[in-house]
Parts: structure tokens; sequence; C-alpha cells
């Protein structure tokens, strides 16, 4: 990633901008002068039509805006699926495979593949998909790169299931892309003997001059509860003018993306920190972020609705939320050992036998930009739950519970 100056949008990106913002400010208004942080970026991303994420402009890989692992080849699918056979296979005929995003379908191809070369494939490939354009495109090289009885087991749903079922859950780089509430602390004295919480302010955005811009108005009482609850967990109030972010409808989002799950497990890789590391003293202006055409840069109001805008994972508040919905808590490491303890070995074998030295070395280096501390290898954290289930090995190598 390479930092601002941004490249120019097309005029015609311009002006699916433009329209967006009308919608924002038509919202603005409605609301009485300001909305939330939190529901502009869920506008931004997933307004119908318009949003990054509801849109068709393309969002990955070279001619997006980001790559995700499994863009880069298959080697990330290929490991999740020998992390997920053994629950699959544990269920039996009948288990179900919901993935949360198909980004453009490689992460299904590959993984699907693998479960039919180790006999583990569900019953029903599940794909829970808010853009039309991305499920056409999902369903287009799926449906030329499967053999028809595989591809058969895909479909592609609106909601999560609403009956009881058995099965895994897995979402890659999607909890970064929840609507996240920003916060401001103001006042108080963290450095007293008394050690005084100051008063919790909600981001908005609001317009001035024409423009979007950031303001802060007194939190509501749940989001102050969530950061009260965060400075607990911490044993100290945040500093005056400390700034960062929290999710506090995580608990309800994981619940009802298990929906019915009876048995089964929930697989989430994403990059963020554990919260006493997510919430330091010298990280005072949170995670919050934004990508355009590889450009990473701290403007989330900058063409709505043509960047992609996150923010890192509490994953300390990723394991109580899971644990909360009646999961079992099964392990929590980098991506790197992740890949490593899950077939990693097996795949490095079959690059070594490759013969074509180009191919050899593409895979090479995709091996290399999943697993290196300098690329996704530590910043990326994976983090599973189970019910009645047993992931076995996935979670043996490099296991970083201790730092939640």
């Amino acid at each position: 990633m390479t930092a601002s100056p941004l490249p120019d949008p097309a005029p015609e990106a311009l002006a699916h901008s433009a329209r967006l913002q009308e919608l924002l400010r038509a919202q603005i208004d409605e609301a009485g002068g300001a909305i939330s942080f939190a529901r502009f970026m869920e506008l931004a991303l997933y307004a119908p039509g318009l949003g990054y994420y509801s849109a068709g402009a393309s969002k990955f890989g070279a001619e997006g805006d980001f790559i995700t692992a499994p863009e880069l080849g298959p080697v990330f699918a290929a490991c999740v699926a020998e992390a997920i056979a053994p629950v699959l296979q544990q269920i039996g005929p009948h288990a179900r495979l919901l993935e949360l995003g198909g980004g453009t379908g490689a992460f299904a191809e590959v993984a699907l593949k693998r479960l039919l070369e180790l006999d583990a494939l569900p019953d029903r490939y599940c794909i829970l998909e808010p853009s039309a354009q991305l499920r056409e495109r999902q369903r287009e090289r799926l449906q030329q790169r499967l053999v028809p009885p595989v591809f058969d087991l895909v479909e592609w749903l609106d909601r999560p299931f609403d009956d009881d079922w058995d099965g895994v859950v897995f979402a890659n780089e999607v909890i970064d892309a929840l609507p996240i509430s920003r916060f401001a602390i103001e006042g108080g004295d963290a450095a007293s003997d008394g050690q005084q919480p100051g008063e919790v302010l909600e981001e908005h955005v609001a317009v001035e001059d024409g423009r979007l811009v950031r303001v802060l108005r007194p939190a509501d009482t749940f989001l102050a509860n969530a950061v009260r609850f965060i400075e607990k967990r911490l044993e100290r109030p945040l500093p005056d003018g400390y700034r960062s972010e929290v999710l506090p409808q995580l608990p309800y989002w994981i619940q009802a993306v298990a929906g019915g799950l009876q048995r089964g497990a929930m697989l989430f890789v994403d990059y963020g920190y554990p919260r006493q590391e997510f919430y330091l003293p010298g990280r005072d202006d949170g995670t919050l972020r934004a990508y355009y055409r590889h450009h990473v840069h701290d403007d989330p109001l900058v063409w709505p609705g043509l960047q992609d805008i996150t923010a890192s994972v509490d994953f300390t508040a990723l394991a109580e939320a899971g644990v909360a919905a009646g999961f079992d808590f099964a392990g929590y490491c980098s991506q790197a050992s992740f890949l490593m303890g899950n077939g990693m070995a097996h795949v490095l074998s079959r690059i070594e036998k490759i013969k074509d030295e180009a191919e050899r070395q593409r895979r090479s280096n995709e091996v290399k930009r999943l697993t290196l501390p300098s690329e996704m290898g530590e910043r990326f954290q994976v983090m599973g739950f189970q019910k009645d289930v047993e992931f076995g090995i996935a979670f043996l190598a490099g296991d970083l519970s201790h730092r939640l």
C-alpha cells in the first residue's frame, strides 16, 4: 500500500459518488444535522445500488482497491479447507458451510475442490453476499471451474439461515467492514490518583460549507456503556482526547450469522489486536482507515461509495461474543501459524514439484505474502469457535490465547 495523494476517479465514478452523497445529505438533514459515523459507514459501504460493497465497481485484485488472501492464489483456501474438513466429517452428510462475503469466488472454488479431495464436502455451500454484481461474478467463476455435482452444492443467500442447522461459518476480512462506532474521551484525568474517567462523545458526520465533516456529539447510553466496559477490562480510564472505535453490536451480529447453528464451528480471519493492544495509549486515534486503488489513507469521507472503509478487529471482544453466543473457544493464532498448522507442508511439497519455473515462483511468492511477518503473516489473525465438534489440530501451532 502507498500513501496519498490519491489517483483521481473517472467522471462516471465521481457521478456515482455524488449520488451517494445526495443520499447521505438527505439522511443528515432528516436526522437534524448529523448522523452517527456508524450510520455513515453503513450507507457508504452497503446502501443498495450505491454503497461500496453493493455497487458494481471492481474491489479485489490488481484492478481493484485491495487484495485479500484468497485472491493471491489457492494456498489460503486449501489450508482453511484442511482445518474445517474434520468438523464437516464429524457432522456428516447433512453439514452446511456458510461463507460470509464471497469476494470473486476464489475461496469457494479452491475450498470445494480441496474438500472434495478430503472427502469432506458439505451438503450445501452457501454464500451470503450483499452485492448482486459479485454474486454474478462468483456464479460465473464457480460454474466454469467446478464439476457440475460440486457446483450444484453452491447457493446464494440474502440472510443467514433461519432454521436449525449444523455446519461451519467462515468469514475472511468481514468483521473489519462492519459499521463501527467512533468515540472520543473529553475531560477526566487518567494520570491522577483518582483515575477520573472523562465524558464519552460519539463521532458523527455532518455537512459544513457543502462538505461532509466529522463532528462530536454526546454518546448515547449504549455506546457510553460499551466504552466504560472497555475501561473496566483495561483497568484504567482512557485519557482526555483519546479517540478510537468500538463495535458494540458484535455479540448480536455473531448471534445473527450463526442463527440456529446447533452443532458446528465458526472461523474468522481478519486483522486486528487483542483488547490491551487495540487500546494502547499511543494508538490514540484508533485504527480507522480507507482503501482506494491500493492506496491506504485516513480520510473515510473522501468519495463515498468509491473506497473501502475499515477498522481493525478487537479479538478479545470477538472471543467474548463467540462464547456469549453459546460456543466454546477453540483457538486464536496468527495467520502464519494457522496456515503452517493446517496443510502448509503439503502445499509447499506440491509447489516444489511444479515444473514451470514462473508458476513455481508465483506460488512461492504467494506463500511469502501469506506468512511473512512483514506481509500478512502476523498482521492477520485467526479465531475459531466450536459447539459439540472438535477442530482437532487446527490451532495447535502458535497459540496466542494468552494475549486475550
